[in-house]
């Protein structure tokens, strides 16, 4: 399906949810299923988090495709999604950072598409994390405001519970939001985001948890928060990064941690997994 009649069909559907423009109510994605027939898992309970709604329209004009089932590209982030479940497999990894070797190369979008698979999957749940401080933007490429997020965890010893949101999609929630931090590598590599990234990587085990971080060339951000995941997607946009540039993000990160790059061509992504 193309984007504008994607635009067209998220039109209708927010029409026939209230009929004036604003956001699908929450739990208004009837394409994301709850639970595999037979099984005894159940989906969390979200009373305990902020309620929001994504509006479908502002998220697939972002590209955001995959938080609807009309899109060809969503099988891509599928295939990504059966290769990192396979690597989780072997190596217990279920802590994702995303991140890009400069700006503009379609980091964050992969991350929500990348969110948004993961929780179309049976039994298991997704949070995904906006941790690129100086620029909390998630929330935007949804369509729903929020006022407090990462930053005010960490530096506000704000409640877990009051940063994190439903936006209305079984088995997916999100941290995004807040002020933006200029001296974000220090918050990046500080005890308590070392101690919240362990938190969530424990706490459930049928959780996968994927943070949006700062571009590789664009600050110590990433390289300071790439010992804390278990493994990282790096998004490469074709046309737009250099050769170079690649190479010395590369020879920058830890090599034991990566786990694939993502080709990203407008809104047509490719992912390709490494040998290890």
């Amino acid at each position: 399906m193309n984007l504008r009649k994607a635009l067209d069909k998220a039109k209708r559907e927010r029409d026939s949810h209230g009929g004036s423009k604003g956001p699908l109510s929450p739990g208004a994605s009837p394409s994301f299923p709850a639970a595999r027939p037979g099984s005894d898992w159940h989906a969390p309970v979200y009373s305990e988090s902020k309620t929001a709604a994504i509006d479908l329209e502002t998220a697939v004009s972002n590209h955001c495709v995959a938080v609807s089932a009309d899109f060809a590209e969503v099988d891509c982030y599928k295939v990504l999604r059966t290769q990192l479940r396979q690597i989780g497999r072997e190596k217990t990894w279920n802590t994702i950072m995303v991140t890009s070797v400069a700006p503009g190369e379609g980091k964050t979008v992969t991350a929500i598409n990348l969110a948004a698979t993961f929780a179309r999957e049976y039994n298991q749940t997704v949070l995904l994390v906006d941790a690129d401080l100086r620029r909390q933007s998630i929330h935007h490429y949804l369509g729903y405001p929020s006022s407090s997020g990462l930053r005010d965890y960490l530096e506000e010893r704000v409640p877990m519970n009051d940063i994190i949101t439903w936006p209305g999609i079984e088995k997916f929630t999100v941290i995004s939001g807040g002020q933006p931090v200029h001296e974000s590598a220090e918050l990046m590599g500080s005890p308590r985001m070392q101690t919240l990234v362990a938190e969530l990587k424990n706490r459930y085990a049928d959780r996968y948890v994927i943070f949006d971080v700062p571009p590789v060339m664009g600050g110590a951000d990433a390289l300071t928060f790439a010992p804390l995941v278990d493994c990282i997607i790096l998004v490469v946009g074709v046309g737009i990064t250099r050769r170079q540039d690649l190479t010395k993000a590369l020879e920058m990160l830890p090599q034991e941690k990566m786990a694939g790059f993502v080709l990203n061509q407008f809104n047509r992504t490719t992912a390709h997994r490494y040998g290890h």
